[in-house]
């Protein structure tokens, strides 16, 4: 039996300011209206009859959303802090043993890859079981088309012995300059290394346990067999939360499984890919994705290119024109805008270091922010008040929360509103408004089938996220910032 675990971790800082570390690139929208996380679901939902996701606890409502359209079992296994990969996987086969699936072969695919050919995708796999199931771990290449500096590298040898699909790995090279690239991709016999590993849970135990005991431990002691699961609150779905156990993992030490184990075990196979594949990486790599003009030119949006060449311009919002410009990548948003020359495409994270250095919020957060029961939007704000779109889903509600320094002005756009205010409650539909006085006791409730939208008018001498007194919540939150 397979289990497919998908790999949520990343902050998002390559796909700047499309992706940020609250809202990463995994769950951003970005092919067809679908997440890159709902498309690595989709491909690899048919392989078993369970899906396991290892995902920050930041993000778990964005998980649950992302897999509304699964018809699959899930656990999601929560990190209180990212560990890097090694420890990611030691959870997930640590998992699969506590319910009784030590023997099965687990397949871990990071979250954020755009492999478009699932059929040919799932066939690879296939050929790949014997080795796995032989008590090898098994990692996949994809065939290098260009010198990339930008990913890991794999030497191929010779067949296994009584395999048809799964070749020896020599060794790995991490991100080689361009030089040593270029010698590689001549040699003929390296692979890209693709980041997906297949492999039986006591066997990645066994060789966690060999290489780096010390991670195995600490995941062991995160992760007791006693933990329960827990199931998503007010969901039709069979989604449940595994959640370690914080002070523990937080001891854990980070580092990617390639290093910790894969450079040093001895039983390590790796079975070529021949489809399309991308890590959806940088700037470069999105725009590679979109169909280009007969100047190379690629437009997502309202973007337009006048007399430009070789130009991306990703413009979802507003008209962006790109006029006699030359290799450009050029990324509008609502709160944010990106010019850079493709072949500074790589060094986005730089500039998000900067910004963030610099305590720019946009650096870290959207101006739309996902809520477990919709999202809100701040569209204006200025001295002592504050504007903000809300969207609020079919049947969901806010915490009953109050504030101590603001009031609220609530004007219902479309569809219906349940208020409660203090004692009161009433309804409230299109174009009808109600206020929320300092200090009042409220909640506000969408009892319809349809999206709620609303305008929110803050005023008050202090308008911070963190003026929120939680009195109830419906998605087990504790902490203070918006509902």
């Amino acid at each position: 039996m397979i289990i497919p675990v998908i790999l949520c971790g990343g902050s998002g800082t390559r796909l700047w300011p499309l992706s940020r570390k609250s809202y990463p690139k995994q769950f951003v929208p970005i092919i067809g209206g679908k997440s890159l996380l709902q498309l690595t679901a989709e491909r690899v939902a048919p392989l078993g009859p369970q899906l396991m996701l290892v995902a920050a606890e930041a993000h778990r409502f964005l998980v649950a959303e992302a897999l509304q359209s699964i018809d699959s079992p899930t656990q999601a296994i929560l990190e209180p802090k990212g560990r890097n990969t090694a420890a990611a996987m030691a959870l997930a086969a640590l998992q699969a043993a506590h319910i009784g699936q030590k023997d099965a072969l687990l397949l871990f695919c990071p979250a954020d890859h755009h492999i478009p050919d699932a059929e040919s995708f799932r066939d690879c796999i296939g050929g790949a079981i014997p080795a796995a199931e032989g008590g090898a771990i098994v990692t996949f290449g994809v065939g290098p088309s260009f010198p990339s500096t930008a990913y890991g590298y794999i030497e191929a040898g010779d067949p296994l012995p009584g395999q048809s699909h799964a070749l020896r790995a020599v060794r790995f090279i991490e991100k080689p300059d361009a030089g040593t690239a270029q010698d590689l991709l001549l040699l003929g016999s390296f692979l890209w290394n693709a980041g997906i590993f297949l492999c039986r849970a006591d066997t990645l135990i066994a060789a966690l346990h060999r290489h780096a005991p010390d991670i195995l431990a600490a995941c062991q002691a995160a992760l007791p067999e006693s933990a329960p699961a827990e199931q998503l609150p007010q969901s039709q779905k069979d989604l449940y939360w595994v959640r370690p156990a914080s002070t523990a993992f937080e001891a854990c030490r980070s580092q990617s499984f390639d290093y910790a184990v894969m450079e040093h075990h001895d039983s390590v196979a790796v079975v070529p890919f021949k489809g399309s594949w991308s890590d959806v990486g940088s700037w470069n790599a999105v725009a590679d994705l979109a169909p280009a003009d007969e100047r190379g030119n690629r437009i997502e949006g309202m973007g337009y290119a006048i007399d430009a060449s070789n130009t991306f311009v990703h413009a979802p919002c507003r008209p962006v024109v790109a006029l006699g410009t030359r290799d450009l990548l050029i990324v509008d948003t609502p709160d944010a805008l990106l010019v850079t020359d493709r072949d500074h495409a790589e060094a986005v994270k730089t500039a998000v270091s900067l910004l963030e250095g610099e305590g720019c919020t946009q650096a870290v957060t959207h101006r739309k922010v996902a809520r477990p029961w919709g999202w809100y939007d701040s569209i204006d704000m200025g001295e002592r008040f504050q504007v903000k779109r809300i969207g609020v889903k079919p049947g969901a509600s806010l915490s009953l929360q109050k504030h101590h320094h603001r009031a609220e002005h609530w004007i219902v756009v479309k569809g219906t509103a349940e208020v409660q205010c203090g004692e009161e409650r009433f309804l409230l539909t299109e174009n009808e408004s109600t206020y929320i006085p300092i200090g009042a006791t409220h909640r506000l409730h969408n009892p319809g089938k349809l999206e709620l939208e609303m305008i929110e008018v803050q005023s008050g001498a202090y308008l911070g996220e963190d003026d929120i007194v939680r009195l109830e919540d419906t998605y087990g939150r504790t902490e203070t910032s918006k509902t």
